[in-house]
């Protein structure tokens, strides 16, 4: 009997699921155009078992895109509750630049997979979280008022022009003290 759409996974076919994401990440952040079969092997799956959960690279590239931002994403709350809102801000963005670095094969195989698609994937939950660090800096004067997350992700589009196997971490950061410096002009508590 087919299974309703909705309806939530077995725990064995939850685990399968699971288990072919963990394995996708690691191979496909390693080379970008990892064989799916070799993705399916690793994780101790059948074909038949991976295209039920994935029917394309596409359909599980953009699932591994969607929960790793959602982690990106999530850490955005708890760092406004234990530090001031330009503090939690700055942090973020380290959180978005290590992201970045740490993931570069993952950026190839989305760019691949959107552009085999014809799809562009959402930020929702990024754009989410950036709103919310820019609405508490935006409230406790920090940053000039009006700055939208699109504008702070076309600011720190640059992060992901940096080479991963470079010593990354003095140039992104030195890229987000002027990205810091050019939002905290203007703000209500400066001249």
């Amino acid at each position: 009997m087919p299974q309703k759409k909705d309806a939530p996974l077995r725990s064995d076919a939850q685990r399968n699921r699971e288990r072919i994401l963990e394995v996708a990440l690691v191979e496909l952040t390693r080379a970008a155009d990892a064989p799916l079969s070799a993705i399916a092997k690793k994780a101790g799956v059948g074909q038949g078992t991976f295209y039920r959960h994935f029917p394309s690279r596409e359909a599980l590239v953009m699932e591994i895109y969607r929960h790793e931002m959602q982690q990106v994403a999530d850490t955005a709350a708890p760092l406004l509750e234990s530090r001031e809102p330009d503090r939690a801000l700055r942090e973020w963005l380290d959180r978005c630049a290590r992201f970045a670095m740490t993931k570069a094969g993952l950026a190839d195989a989305l760019r691949q997979a959107t552009s085999a698609c014809g799809s562009k994937p959402a930020h929702t939950p990024l754009t989410e979280a950036a709103e919310l660090l820019l609405r508490a800096n935006e409230k406790a004067g920090t940053i000039r008022p009006g700055i939208t997350a699109d504008d702070l992700f076309l600011t720190i589009g640059g992060l992901w022009t940096i080479d991963p196997h470079t010593d990354w971490q003095p140039r992104a950061t030195r890229l987000l003290d002027l990205v810091m410096d050019a939002l905290r002009v203007g703000a209500a508590g400066r001249p």
